[in-house]
C-alpha cells in the first residue's frame, strides 16, 4: 500500500516544523499531500524561546527571509548562554559566570585547551576564563553586540548566532510558510480518538467538527499528551528523573522598555533547586524558574522566583508547568512518528527541546515512507537515532550538574552522586580527567552536542583535567593566539553595533538578501 496521505497532528512550534519538513520533501509527489490538524482550542506551550545554530540552516530551507523572520517573531540574537552562580561562591566569587559561545574555540589553529589548563594551574586566582582564552565572541558578547552589520547578508555574520524569539509568533510564521510554499493543508478541530486496522496500524481520526479522517502516515505532534503513540498505540515512556531532578517550571513575560539593553546571550542562573532562564526580546524578557519540587516546595519557589524578579512576580501573568522528565521507548511505531514534545521532555537548559525536534523532523524528511512495507526499517533505525540522540542530550544536561562544586543545598549534593551519573558519562569524565576532549571522544555523527559544547561547559566549571607537559613551541604559539583572539575580540566589539540598534535598524532597512 502507498503512502500518499500524510497527516500532522497538533501545531505550534513541533507541528508546524515538521510541516515544512515534510512539505518540502514531498513538494516534488503529485500524488502526496500533506495535512496538519489543529486543535482551536488547546493554547501552545508557548516557552521554547531559545534555539541553536541549526535552526538558521532550517529556516533558509524553507526560503524563509531572515528579515521576515525577525520582523515577524520579535526576534534577538543568541551568541551564547551565560551561566550565573553555577559554581560555589565562597570559592569563585558570588557573581562567578561562564558563556557556553556559539563560535568555534581555537580557531587560529592551535588548539588552545592544553594551553588555558596550564595557565590555570599558574594562576590560579587570576586567571583569563576559557571562553575569552579561545574565542573573539567572548567579548562581543561582553560588550553587549550583535554578530552582525546591517550590511551583513541574511543567515551570514561575523560569528556563529542563532535567535530567541516569540514562539506563539513562530509558529504562526512556520505556518504561513507550509501553507504557501509546500501546499500544506490546514485544519482545525479537536482530534478525539482514532481507529486502529487489523495489522495495528492507525485508520483514522475521530474528530470533534470534522467527523473520521483517513490518512497513511501519522505524524504525532500533540505535546505533552501524545494522543496517538503514547495514549492509542501505548508506547511506554522512559523516566529520566533520576538523572534529571528538575520537574517544574514558573513562567513569567516581563515586559522592557525600548532604552533597555538587550543581552545577545541567554542568562542561566543558578538558584538553590535548579536555574532561572532569563530571555530579552525587544519587548519583554521570558523568565522561567525551573526547580525540583523533591528539593524545593512551590511557595518556596514562588518566593525565590519573586526575589529574582525584583518583588514583581505578583503584578506579572505567570503559570506553572508540570515537566515529565524522559522520552518514550520507541518514537516510531507502526505507521506513527513521534515529534517534539510527544518524543518526550528533559529541560529547558541549551534549547534542547527545538534543538531535538528540528533534528527529528529534518531527518524524517530525508526518510519519508512512499509505501507501508517500507516502514518497519525505517521505524528501527529512525528509533536507534533518536534514541541515540536523546541520551546524549541527558548526558549533557546532566554533566552541567554533576560538575558543579555548589555545596549549598541538597540539591546540588544529590546532583554529584555516582548513581544519578549516566554510566556513558562516567566513562567520558574520567577520560577528561587525564586528557582534554577530543573530536574522536565523540565518535557518531548523531551527537546533539560535539566536542566544543563540551569544552565551554567543562572548563566554563572549572573541570580539574590533569595538565599535560606542553613543549615550549606550543605554548609559545598558543601565548601569540591567545594574544591575537583577544585583538581580533576588541576589535569587533568595536565594529559591531551595538544589538537593539542592530535590530531596530532590520526592522527599518531589512538585511542584504543572499
Amino acid at each position: 500500500m502507498k503512502v500518499q496521505r500524510i497527516v500532522i497532528v497538533g501545531g505550534g512550534t513541533a507541528g508546524w516544523l515538521a510541516a515544512n519538513h515534510i512539505g518540502k520533501a514531498a513538494q516534488h509527489l503529485a500524488d502526496v499531500s500533506v495535512t496538519l490538524i489543529e486543535s482551536p482550542d488547546i493554547p501552545t506551550i508557548g516557552v521554547g524561546e531559545g534555539t541553536v545554530p541549526a535552526i538558521k540552516q532550517s529556516l533558509q530551507s524553507f526560503g524563509i527571509s531572515e528579515t521576515e523572520f525577525i520582523r515577524e517573531c520579535d526576534v534577538s540574537f543568541k551568541q551564547s548562554i551565560k551561566f550565573c552562580n553555577w559554581l560555589d561562591k565562597d570559592i569563585h566569587g558570588a557573581k562567578n559566570s561562564y558563556h557556553h559561545l556559539f563560535d568555534v574555540p581555537s580557531p587560529l589553529g592551535e588548539n588552545l585547551t592544553d594551553y588555558w589548563l596550564q595557565q590555570a594551574k599558574q594562576q590560579a586566582t587570576n586567571q583569563q576564563s576559557f571562553s575569552a582564552t579561545v574565542s573573539p565572541q567572548h567579548f562581543i558578547c561582553d560588550a553587549f553586540k550583535a554578530p552582525k552589520l546591517i550590511t551583513t547578508p541574511e543567515y551570514g555574520g561575523k560569528v556563529s548566532y542563532a535567535y530567541h524569539l516569540n514562539a506563539a509568533k513562530f509558529a504562526q510564521l512556520l505556518a504561513k510558510n507550509a501553507t504557501t510554499k509546500f501546499n500544506v493543508t490546514h485544519l482545525k478541530a479537536n482530534v478525539l480518538d482514532a481507529n486502529i486496522d487489523e495489522q495495528g496500524n492507525l485508520a483514522c481520526l475521530k474528530t470533534d467538527s470534522l467527523g473520521e479522517l483517513a490518512f497513511d502516515f501519522y505524524v504525532d505532534a500533540s505535546g505533552f499528551e501524545s494522543i496517538l503513540l503514547a495514549k492509542k498505540l501505548k508506547v511506554g515512556f522512559i523516566d529520566k528523573s533520576k538523572q534529571l531532578f528538575v520537574n517544574k517550571a514558573i513562567v513569567a513575560q516581563v515586559p522592557t522598555t525600548e532604552e533597555q539593553v538587550i543581552p545577545p546571550y541567554t542568562i542561566a542562573t543558578a538558584h538553590q533547586a535548579g536555574w532561572v532562564w532569563d530571555i530579552a526580546l525587544p519587548q519583554r524578557r521570558g523568565t522561567g524558574f525551573v526547580y525540583s519540587d523533591n528539593h524545593m516546595t512551590s511557595a518556596q519557589a514562588e518566593e525565590t522566583f519573586d526575589r529574582y524578579l525584583g518583588g514583581k512576580l505578583a503584578s506579572l501573568s505567570s503559570r506553572e508547568i508540570p515537566m515529565k522528565v524522559g522520552y518514550r521507548e520507541k518514537f516510531w511505531a507502526k505507521n506513527c512518528v513521534s515529534l517534539g514534545l510527544a518524543q518526550g521532555f528533559l529541560e529547558p537548559i541549551e534549547a534542547t527541546s527545538i534543538l531535538l525536534t528540528d533534528f527529528a523532523a529534518a531527518y524524517l524528511s530525508k526518510r519519508l515512507p512512499h509505501a507501508l512495507s517500507q516502514m518497519p526499517a525505517l521505524a528501527e533505525r529512525f528509533n536507534h537515532t533518536m534514541g541515540y540522540a536523546w541520551e546524549r542530550v541527558v548526558e549533557f544536561a546532566k554533566l552541567h550538574y554533576c560538575i558543579s562544586d555548589r555545596q549549598d543545598s541538597d540539591f546540588w549534593r544529590d546532583n554529584r552522586c555516582p548513581d544519578s551519573i549516566p554510566n556513558p558519562l562516567k566513562q567520558k569524565m574520567a577520560l577528561w580527567q587525564n586528557f582534554s576532549p577530543l573530536t574522536d571522544d565523540l565518535f557518531s555523527r548523531y551527537e546533539v552536542f560535539n566536542v566544543d559544547n563540551y569544552l565551554y561547559v567543562l572548563y566554563g566549571m572549572k573541570y580539574a583535567t590533569q595538565v599535560n607537559q606542553c613543549d615550549k613551541q606550543y605554548l609559545l604559539a598558543a601565548q601569540q593566539q591567545t594574544e591575537q583572539i583577544r585583538r581580533i575580540g576588541q576589535g569587533l566589539a568595536a565594529e559591531l553595533p551595538e544589538h537593539r540598534a542592530l535590530l531596530n535598524k532590520i526592522k527599518q532597512y531589512g538585511l542584504k538578501t543572499i
